[in-house]
């Protein structure tokens, strides 16, 4: 499904402040993984998400995706066969336009857009059945602007957003960082349903172990932009948070 080869980025090379990001990453994601990744800050987890989404380019190595090489195509191109969710509630949505109008958008995406707008009963009907799943009540304020939802809300709008065109690769960076601790367990629970009801490809970077260790089959640890450590099936389960501080430490 992805695979990342041989992967390099250093940021400011060939100064005094160069920072290697990623050293020379091997990464294989298989179809249907669900991989929560864990790490310092500066480890290169969010690095490694940016450089899959086209946000930089790589310095050396490949990017392929379904056996496309994404490694040199632009950021606007990958967004036909990626979906993200952003750290801040405020990214990924438009928030003076209306909730279905910013999902007719998502529905949209890499297709060809006129001037004409134009949202069908179909599309509604879809809409409001896609909100009603989330059970925000957001099936009832459908004509609401997205400025006025909570940063919950609108989590939860960009998740439906970013899947409902079923994209090969999900990319999770850190969703639930700046949501109070009872939003971002139904921001988690809401994420989990989604990537399992259309069996997507998901990387998903958290700070939170507990979240690490409680959702998805597979769990990798950056450390100075590599992976030390690639855990998955049973051998996940077992982990504790105890178990991944001891990593840490070490």
């Amino acid at each position: 499904m992805l695979r990342l080869v041989d992967v390099c980025k250093t940021f400011n090379a060939g100064t005094v402040n160069a920072k290697v990001a990623l050293d020379h990453l091997n990464l294989t994601l298989e179809d249907g993984d669900f991989v929560t990744v864990i790490g310092s800050n500066g480890a290169g987890k969010s690095t490694a998400l940016n450089a899959i989404a086209g946000t930089f380019m790589v310095d050396k190595g490949q990017i392929l995706l379904n056996d496309k090489d994404l490694t040199k195509m632009p950021e606007f191109k990958r967004a036909t066969y990626l979906g993200r969710v952003f750290q801040d509630p405020m990214m990924g949505t438009a928030p003076d336009m209306q909730i279905e109008e910013n999902l007719a958008l998502a529905a949209r995406r890499g297709k060809r857009r006129g001037l004409r707008w134009y949202i069908s009963p179909e599309e509604r009907e879809k809409y409001h059945e896609l909100l009603k799943s989330l059970d925000l009540g957001l099936e009832d304020r459908m004509t609401t602007k997205v400025g006025l939802l909570s940063g919950g809300q609108r989590q939860a709008l960009t998740l439906l957003m970013a899947a409902i065109k079923k994209p090969d690769l999900l990319l999770l960076d850190e969703h639930t960082a700046a949501l109070d601790p009872k939003t971002a367990a139904k921001v988690l629970e809401i994420s989990d349903k989604i990537v399992a009801d259309n069996h997507l490809t998901t990387m998903m970077v958290t700070h939170n172990m507990k979240d690490a260790l409680a959702h998805g089959n597979r769990l990798i640890m950056f450390h100075e932009g590599k992976i030390v450590i690639d855990v998955r099936g049973e051998d996940k389960k077992k982990l504790s948070a105890a178990d991944l501080l001891e990593y840490f430490e070490g």
